[in-house]
């Protein structure tokens, strides 16, 4: 189904050392044709460097022009969809955020590989310093973020994007992990926050 010039757009980011083919976008490409068919799902390959990753992540709420825009991002593109969320006024679901990549991907410095691309590069302190850089701090509003944890998430400590974000609305489920279990079960939640004049 082609889409109108008001139809929304929901712009998912993936995490660090993932990619469009995560399976948490293979669930949205197969729950949004039943459930919300009218959202548009566009999916940018972020990459490794932060710079081109914000670049990519841009671009892609830009192509929306003046239709409605939505952002999910998991983990790493949790971060980001935090930082477009102050830049462009949008609200963003985070779904096992990181906080402050900058801090907790110190000790992944060096070579490493995505799995899902094949793609080998390394990490480097100056990554680091861009990801710092690009800290929204204060300018996001809280209101436009929705944050959803899981206690166990084995990679974050989830207390820490509640004490980063205090105020943003929260759906914290004890136990599951990083992945993020049964995340099919909080897409209405999600779509109904994003889009709560399209979706109810």
């Amino acid at each position: 189904m082609a889409s109108s010039d008001r139809d929304p757009v929901l712009v998912y980011l993936h995490g660090f050392n993932s990619s469009p083919r995560s399976q948490k976008v293979s669930e949205l490409r197969t729950l949004l044709p039943a459930v919300a068919p009218d959202i548009e799902l566009v999916v940018p390959e972020l990459g490794f460097d932060p710079e081109l990753a914000l670049i990519r992540a841009s671009a892609a709420v830009e192509s929306a022009g003046d239709r409605p825009v939505g952002l999910v991002g998991s983990s790493m593109g949790g971060f980001y969809a935090s930082v477009l969320s102050a830049k462009y006024g949008v609200k963003a679901a985070l779904i096992n955020p990181a906080a402050w990549p900058y801090r907790l991907l110190q000790s992944h410095l060096g070579l490493q590989h995505n799995p899902y691309t094949g793609e080998d590069y390394e990490l480097t302190p100056a990554h680091m310093d861009t990801l710092e850089a690009m800290e929204p701090g204060d300018t996001v509003r809280a209101d436009n973020l929705f944050i959803l944890l899981q206690t166990e998430d084995e990679t974050l400590d989830y207390r820490e994007i509640l004490a980063k974000h205090p105020g943003a609305r929260t759906w914290i489920q004890p136990g599951g992990d990083h992945r993020f279990q049964r995340f099919e079960r909080v897409v209405p939640a999600i779509l109904a926050f994003l889009f709560p004049g399209d979706f109810r």
